[in-house]
């Protein structure tokens, strides 16, 4: 099923790209917008060491500003799960803070860190935690309040009911928020590396576009589509592996 599903999805990628190469060739489309993937493609060969290495710096700030992210956004919403008063104090200050635009955001945190690899580390993480934290809190909180008083009443601890109730039953939430949060990630590396330096996908993304060289823009266009769907397909992967513990209580 599993192979099936494969080659349904590389026959799909194929056919849009002999459509896209049709269209800029031979059916009269706009190559001024959209240049033959055949250009697109012998651009990626010419150029395809420059493409990695802003691919691995890119993954690079993405990875670690997810992982912090997660992390933070997961202990977060732990923590205001078991603290009402908690939630009610910190939590509208995490909304207010989401109502930010992330331009204005990356500038003052480019300014406060440089443009170095933790500036956009921080983007990230700005982008991840959120809903993370919201997805956590309300997974946490979902348990059926009988099962709670059941396990209590068979001496449970708090600690016992967080691991072997409440985290299952959140599971599915908050693999739901990391699969958010990976695309936001990535989508926060690549607006931080806008606002200055010298290597990486969204630097590549705007020399392009000032040089007004299509087939390169497009090139990085398409890295930038395959590290985050490699990324999305990883922690998919994970959650269809180990999402079956929450489901099935």
């Amino acid at each position: 099923m599993a192979g099936r599903v494969l080659a349904l999805q590389v026959g799909t990628i194929a056919a849009c790209l002999v459509l896209w190469e049709a269209l800029a060739r031979g059916l009269g489309g706009p190559t001024a917008v959209m240049p033959p993937v055949s250009a697109v493609l012998l651009d990626v060969a010419a150029n395809h060491q420059v493409l990695l290495r802003g691919v691995l710096r890119t993954l690079t700030e993405t990875v670690l500003g997810f992982a912090a992210g997660a992390a933070f956004g997961f202990l977060a919403g732990a923590a205001f799960a078991e603290s009402r008063l908690l939630e009610r104090l910190l939590l509208p200050l995490l909304v207010v803070s989401q109502t930010v635009p992330v331009i204005a955001f990356g500038a003052l945190v480019v300014i406060w860190f440089g443009n170095g690899i933790l500036s956009k580390m921080v983007i990230a993480f700005y982008l991840t935690f959120f809903p993370v934290t919201v997805n956590t809190l309300r997974g946490l909180l979902s348990v059926d309040r009988q099962r709670i008083d059941l396990m209590r009443s068979f001496g449970a601890s708090p600690w016992c009911l967080f691991w072997r109730l409440r985290l299952p039953f959140a599971l599915p939430a908050i693999m739901a928020s990391l699969l958010l949060g990976v695309s936001l990630s990535l989508v926060g590396a690549i607006v931080g590396e806008w606002f200055g330096d010298t290597v990486g996908l969204g630097i590549m993304l705007v020399q392009a576009m000032y040089a007004e060289n299509l087939p390169r823009l497009w090139s990085v266009v398409m890295a930038c589509g395959v590290l985050g769907a490699g990324l999305y397909g990883i922690l998919a992967a994970v959650e269809r592996r180990f999402v079956w513990w929450g489901r099935e209580l």
